[in-house]
C-alpha cells in the first residue's frame, strides 16, 4: 500500500521493480495498491508512474473510506503507508510489514514465503 505524495512510499519502489526481476513472476506475485485519490489517476497517479518507469501491476483503491476497509487488511494497521502484506494462499500464511522495505528484506520476506 503506497501513494505516490508518500515520500518513503516513492524511496522503496525501485526496490520492489528491481526485486521483482529476481523471481518468478508465476511464483510471486506484485501488486502494488495506490492509496491516491481516484480524482488524481489520471493528472497525479498514471504521470508518476510513466515518469518512474513502475512496470508492476498497480491497483488504485477506489474506497476512500480507509476504515471500512483498514481492519480487513491487518486490525493492527493504523493506516499508516507505506505498508506491505506478504502472504501464500496455499500455505495459508501471511505477514504485515509496516514501514518502508529495502530490497534485502523484501527478499527475505519474500523467500520466507515461498
Amino acid at each position: 500500500f503506497w501513494a505516490s505524495w508518500c515520500p518513503p512510499c516513492v524511496s522503496e519502489l525501485p526496490h520492489f521493480e528491481t526485486v521483482a526481476r529476481d523471481f518468478d513472476p508465476g511464483k510471486v506475485r506484485f501488486l502494488l495498491v495506490s492509496l491516491d485519490f481516484p480524482s488524481q489517476i489520471e493528472k497525479q497517479l498514471i504521470p508518476f508512474l510513466k515518469k518512474n518507469k513502475i512496470t508492476l501491476d498497480v491497483a488504485v483503491m477506489m474506497d476512500v473510506d480507509y476504515n471500512s476497509w483498514i481492519n480487513n487488511v491487518d486490525p493492527a494497521w493504523q493506516g499508516n503507508i507505506p505498508a506491505t502484506l506478504f502472504f501464500n494462499n496455499s500455505r495459508k500464511t501471511r505477514y504485515f510489514h509496516t514501514g518502508e522495505v529495502d530490497g534485502t528484506t523484501l527478499k527475505k520476506y519474500i523467500n520466507s514465503f515461498l
